[in-house]
């Protein structure tokens, strides 16, 4: 197959990163293929200042991806899957998700640290989520929970300058960067949950585009596709922007899928955390249900 594929991506280490295990992929299944990277600087790169939980549009990190993708300017957009909103871009479609080996958020501590009650007293923690700062505060309410931004490498530069005593990442990054001896604490993502679709990569694609989806579909990963989709439907029907403070986490053992979800005021006044299991088959109507306990505040 004589064929050129454009990958638009964000520029950044990780994002390189995660591309690169998209190409590598593409290119065992399809060594003839000619696969070009065009780096795009998404609204998120350029914009550095703002807490990430006061913005009130989506798409912060995925719509100039989308938007060339919209321009026939590439053929494919490598994304975290969890920074993409819940309602995808008329036209567009997701043809594969893959590589979701780790969804939990961990904690990186200036100081070696084996538990987070380790940490000293009004320790202070940076984070770029109120999801995150909100079950933080759950764990230690002493904790200051501070807005941090920047790539992987430039928030681990600010821990280690004395900005924080400790900070809080998503683990399939580290991982991708090859800096999991960082790592202090891994949360259980049963217990401090993740956002919706963390660790995953989402490849999107024109939704017309019918060779290159033939080429993408091989990369799809059904567990992954069903886990992540599912997470995204409770957080579609809970009505919340991609960055309110709700978490939700999937877990297909057998035939069964357990749900499990949190939802909560931005203080962490008013925080729900809920469960619910069935079979996988239903895993979409089990979606609604927890989504709807949550707003009912039924926990558990």
């Amino acid at each position: 197959m004589n064929k050129t594929l454009i990958v638009a991506t964000r520029g950044g280490s990780l994002a390189m990163a995660q591309t690169q295990i998209v190409v590598s992929a593409l290119q065992k299944i399809h060594p003839d293929i000619d696969i070009r990277i065009k780096k795009i600087a998404s609204e998120g790169d350029k914009n550095r200042r703002t807490t990430l939980w006061e913005l009130k549009s989506t798409g912060f990190f995925t719509s100039r991806l989308e938007d060339t993708l919209l321009a026939n300017e590439a053929d494919i957009a490598v994304h975290s899957f969890k920074d993409l909103p819940t309602a995808i871009r008329e036209g567009l479609t997701i043809a594969a998700i893959l590589d979701r080996k780790s969804p939990e958020d961990c904690l990186i501590s200036a100081k070696p640290i084996k538990s987070i009650d380790e940490l000293p007293k009004g320790a202070k923690v940076g984070t770029s989520s109120l999801r995150r700062a909100v079950q933080l505060k759950r764990l230690r309410e002493d904790l200051q929970c501070i807005s941090i931004r920047g790539n992987v490498p430039t928030r681990l530069k600010k821990l280690e300058r004395g900005d924080f005593d400790a900070i809080v990442l998503a683990r399939a990054g580290l991982e991708r960067l090859g800096l999991a001896d960082r790592i202090s604490i891994i949360f259980d993502p049963m217990q401090f949950i993740p956002a919706p679709a963390q660790g995953s990569l989402a490849v999107q694609i024109r939704d017309n585009d019918n060779e290159t989806k033939e080429i993408v579909l091989k990369l799809d990963e059904k567990g992954a596709r069903i886990t992540t989709t599912t997470e995204r439907l409770v957080f579609a029907a809970l009505g919340c922007g991609c960055h309110a403070p709700a978490g939700v986490f999937a877990k297909i053992a057998g035939s069964q899928i357990t749900i499990y979800g949190c939802f909560s005021d931005p203080e962490g006044y008013n925080f729900v955390q809920s469960t619910i299991s069935g079979p996988v088959t239903d895993s979409e109507n089990l979606a609604q249900l927890l989504a709807d306990k949550l707003l009912r505040k039924d926990g558990l």
